[in-house]
Formats: C-alpha cells, structure tokens, sequence
C-alpha cells in the first residue's frame, strides 16, 4: 500500500488514521528502510487538517475501533488527535487507539497523557527493546540521548497506566531483542504485552 494521499485505511474492522511523516526514532525495521519493513508505507504530501482527517472517517460507528498511527508518530500532533479523538467519540465511536513510539512527553517537554484522559481506550506504545542499549540500535531516537529515550517510554506507560484504559507495551522480533526480558517489563508495568514479526528483507 503506497498512496500519498492516504489519509485513512481500514484493516479488519479497525480505521487506521495517518497524521504525519515526522517521528522522533529513526528505527531499523520502519518500512522508510526496508521494501517491506514494519508498516505501511503511507508517505503524505501534507498533514491532514482536523476536517479533512473527519471527512476521511466519515461515520465512526462502522469500526470497531479507530487508530491513530501514521508513518510517523501520531502524538507529534497532539493537539489534532485531541480535536479528532473529542469529535469521534461525540459521534459515537466505539474505541480510540494510539500506536504511539511513547516519547511524547520529551517531544511536548511536558506530561501529555492527562490530555488524553477520557479520550483514549488504548494505547500501545513500541517499547521494541529490553534495556536502553539496544533501544538506541534498534530505535535510533533522534535528538536524546538513548538512555533519556527509553525511560521516557517506561514513563510514559506509568503515565499512561493512570489514565488510559489498555495500555500495551510491544517490541518487534529482531536480532539482539530479548522477548522474556521485554516481556518482564510490560509484566512488571502491569500493562499488557504484543509481539510482533518483522516482515521484511532486513
């Protein structure tokens, strides 16, 4: 799938919502790397505006859930998925997911998952790696240092974890990934945990 316009797409019964090419990581595995890495490659000529993302849902009540992802990191426009997210459950939609790199707090200098509150069901939030070494290998943050960007990630859950209903830690099977160890984290969060296989030629 390769559309620069796509600002919406439906998998299962879900709508996925593509807000923006920017992110904060740099990760090995993104489809920006491989031809057939992690995601979608959803390139867009321009952001969305708040009427134009609503017009691509249309009425949410269709889909199970509505997904706030992108090729980039959906919470850099936090304000957007706050309008949106507001208007969508005023419409009725059943459940509100972000997938999300978890570095919102550090990208916004401030916590914004309060915002979130009463807005969002789920959150999952890509941990991808057991400790900060191999965080910054495999994510590649790209204006902190990797030891700030991995526990603004655990941070960010604990956060989350107050506010939000679901919060889900995953990590991609990749070469130098420990799943039990990740998988201890999310356990030790008390937050659930997905693994996810790696599709590509990398």
């Amino acid at each position: 799938m390769s559309n620069n316009n796509t600002v919406a797409y439906k998998l299962g019964n879900s709508l996925y919502l593509n807000v923006t090419n920017r992110c904060s990581n740099d990760c090995v595995f993104c489809i920006k790397k491989t031809n057939k890495g992690i995601g979608y490659d959803l390139t867009l000529s321009e952001e969305p505006s708040l009427q134009s993302l609503l017009n691509a849902v249309g009425d949410p009540l269709g889909y199970d859930e509505i997904v706030f992802c992108g090729y980039g990191e959906p919470l850099t426009r936090i304000e957007l998925v706050i309008a949106a997210s507001k208007e969508l459950k005023r419409l009725g939609a059943k459940s509100i997911r972000i997938n999300t790199n978890g570095q919102a707090n550090l990208i916004h200098g401030k916590n914004v998952v309060p915002e979130l509150a009463g807005l969002v069901d789920v959150v999952s939030i890509s941990l991808n790696a057991q400790n900060a070494t191999a965080y910054g290998e495999l994510s590649q943050p790209l204006k902190v240092n990797p030891e700030e960007a991995f526990e603004a990630v655990l941070e960010f859950a604990r956060e989350c974890k107050k506010h939000i209903p679901r919060v889900v830690l995953s990590v991609v099977k990749w070469p130098g990934v420990d799943i039990a160890a990740c998988g201890r984290i999310a356990d030790d969060l008390g937050v659930d945990f997905r693994v996810r296989e790696y599709m590509g030629n990398g």
